[in-house]
């Protein structure tokens, strides 16, 4: 394994959580939005994950996997029904479709992705290191 490849894999993992960020801070933003571009509810979004495995090389560079983001799903978790009949889209029951957003499971969600994100630039800045060392013992 090369410090090419190192820095690759690390540099997919940081893309990956930037995007998780993003959708994180998205999905908090629109915790009480009741009406979004479909007419309904904002709906709580979830990145999915999915190795992109290397088929060439000996077994270390086959095990060695990069992440990529495949796609951004909506849970089909259920959408909190608050009664408040003064609400402007109260429905004619007096409830309103509040979004499938919890702020905590959010938050939770979002200190994980930033010490993810931070884990991959440890790693990043562990190579750099490495790589100027290797140069330093190369210049003895």
């Amino acid at each position: 394994m090369s410090l090419i490849d190192t820095f690759s894999i690390s540099a997919s993992g940081l893309t990956a959580q930037r995007l998780r960020l993003q959708t994180i801070s998205s999905n908090m933003a629109n915790a009480q939005t009741t009406r979004a571009e479909d007419g309904g509810p904002y709906r709580r979004k979830v990145p999915v994950f999915e190795a992109q495995i290397n088929n060439f090389g000996d077994m270390l560079d086959k095990n060695l996997a990069r992440v990529k983001v495949t796609d951004v799903i909506e849970p089909d978790t259920p959408v909190n029904r608050v009664y408040d009949p003064g609400h402007p889209d109260a429905g004619a029951d007096g409830y309103v479709d509040f979004p499938n957003v919890n702020i905590m499971e959010e938050m939770v969600d979002m200190m994980n992705a930033s010490r993810t994100y931070e884990a991959n630039t440890n790693v990043v800045d562990s190579t750099k290191q490495m790589a100027n060392k290797a140069l330093e013992i190369g210049r003895l």
